[in-house]
């Protein structure tokens, strides 16, 4: 599916609870005293897939412009999904008590109550996904009863004067953590005709909503004696959101709790099984869940979701944004681009990428006339690997990373803007959280392509903030390691078309110029 393209599927069959409120589908994110803007294209687009209960991957969920308009229709998606069910059971309770005949049964259920599961990084997102839910159950007119609603907002709201100072931050990093940003949370969620319980227990809910640190916790780990998983068992929708935003947590507790999806119960916990589908008796629940996996990105690990944990037997469709332009565009300092390809046999081929940097890139770099070196390393264990080399060689180097304390960060700053350590080596993570701007960098280098494109931009234009202060002229330079497995990154920093080229071409190293009026 090309993203703008419009869908063949047709839209979905709305339940009647929603039908008022569905075309304000925007409401719950309008600017105060705005217009509500009607369903967009794309949330049309999406439903239609959704309604098909296949399992979708949208890789173009940006935080500062679809993100908004995607939570707002799987909201929708989620009620329809749950009201309908309970609607079904209901109904098929009526008959049995009106019939009398003991062999008509109505299998419409799970072993256990949870149908949906909502994975968000911060408590923000649930709060503004329980926001989205009360605007589309809310009779006109009229008030929805929400239970534990005082205490809700106390824990997923935002204290008044607890968002630190507008500090100077890309509008992307405001967009991502505004709000609680707190990243261990688990809550249940009851849907009623006319009202919504919150913090209902989990064999009492219809959704759960929950970060993959704040289940891990409960789920717990093969040998603990205090562990539970049945809640899972049942799950008919899963909503991965915001996926990329996982890969700079801890993308082991995500994949943790796939583990545990559709297993069978370890216990009945009270079910009538007359009224249990085959399917889930069967053990074949996990062949009729569906999933959603919305990022803002284009990656192997998050494509891996749905190629090795997803087993939807009605299949799946993924979208494909192609850049035509890259990120490098978006590079204002004058400075030549080396791209340095090097032979890998896997994605996951590390030692490959440490060989080529130690014997072919840093014996260039080693010469002190090459001091003020900017290492940028996307992996942790890339890091931590490299740090471990550099100080087994005894080089003079800085190291900043998010584990790194806020004094130390500052002496790292220092000696390298300085020039008291050659080298400085720099964490992705630690971009992604603080967007520091880095002065005195004069030699760039990317041990990987940034999993985020705008990243690359951001990193080359700290050079300029060395030049503002010092202001004398610096010859800059930057190199970036990539392999044949780094398609999906290079296109998002070059472009397409000449990712491809690169990719194809029998030489392995390209150069490019940004700051002048063309890129070569």
């Amino acid at each position: 599916m090309a993203v703008g393209q419009p869908s063949s599927a047709p839209l979905p069959s709305i339940h009647k609870t929603l039908e008022a409120n569905w075309g304000l589908l925007n409401q719950s994110f309008a600017p105060e005293g705005g217009t509500v803007t009607d369903v967009t294209e794309l949330q049309k687009e999406l439903l239609g897939l959704m309604g098909t209960y296949r399992d979708v991957h949208f890789t173009n969920s940006s935080p500062l412009r679809e993100a908004k308009e995607v939570r707002s229709a799987y909201c929708l998606h989620v009620l329809n999904h749950v009201l309908k069910a309970n609607t079904r059971v209901l109904r098929n309770n009526a008959k049995l008590k009106e019939t009398k005949d003991v062999n008509v049964e109505f299998r419409d259920q799970g072993i256990t109550r949870p149908k949906v599961l909502i994975l968000v990084p911060f408590r923000d997102g649930v709060l503004r996904v329980v926001q989205t839910f009360i605007t589309l159950l809310e009779p006109k007119g009229k008030k929805m009863d929400v239970s534990n609603k005082k205490r809700f907002k106390e824990e997923y709201g935002e204290e008044p004067g607890e968002s630190p100072p507008k500090l100077h931050r890309p509008d992307d990093y405001h967009a991502i953590f505004s709000g609680n940003t707190d990243d261990h949370f688990r809550i249940g969620v009851s849907i009623m005709k006319r009202s919504m319980r919150l913090y209902s227990p989990f064999y009492s809910s219809d959704i759960i909503i929950a970060s993959p640190l704040g289940l891990r916790t409960v789920l717990g780990a093969d040998g603990e004696k205090k562990r539970d998983f049945d809640f899972l068992s049942s799950i008919e929708l899963l909503i991965v959101d915001q996926a990329d935003v996982f890969l700079m947590q801890n993308w082991e507790h995500l994949l943790h709790v796939l583990k545990y999806l559709n297993l069978q119960p370890l216990d009945s916990h009270g079910v009538d099984f007359s009224r249990v589908r085959m399917w889930n008796l069967n053990n074949w629940a996990a062949h009729y869940r569906q999933t959603l996996v919305f990022s803002a990105i284009q990656e192997p690990q998050i494509t891996n979701i749905l190629t090795k944990h997803c087993h939807n037997y009605r299949g799946q469709v993924c979208s494909k944004t192609i850049p035509k332009v890259g990120s490098i565009c978006q590079v204002l300092v004058q400075l030549p681009h080396v791209f340095q390809m090097f032979h890998s046999d896997s994605f996951m081929d590390q030692d490959a990428r440490f060989q080529f940097f130690v014997d072919k890139i840093l014996p260039q770099y080693r010469d002190s006339v090459m001091s003020h070196t900017f290492i940028y390393v996307p992996s942790y264990f890339d890091f931590v690997r490299l740090r471990n080399y550099l100080k087994k060689e005894d080089i003079s180097f800085a190291s900043v990373s998010e584990y790194s304390q806020r004094s130390e960060v500052s002496r790292a700053r220092h000696y390298f803007q300085k020039g008291e350590k050659q080298f400085m080596l720099f964490s992705e993570r630690f971009h992604f959280y603080k967007r520091y701007t880095i002065k005195g960098i004069h030699n760039l280098i990317f041990y990987g392509l940034p999993t985020y494109p705008h990243f690359y931009s951001e990193v080359c234009n700290m050079l300029q903030a060395g030049v503002r202060e010092g202001g004398g002229s610096v010859s800059f330079t930057c190199t970036a390691l990539y392999s044949r497995y780094d398609m999906h990154r290079l296109a998002a920093i070059t472009g397409v078309d000449r990712a491809a080229q690169m990719l194809q071409s029998k030489k392995t190293v390209h150069l490019f110029i940004t700051g002048e009026e063309k890129n070569t």
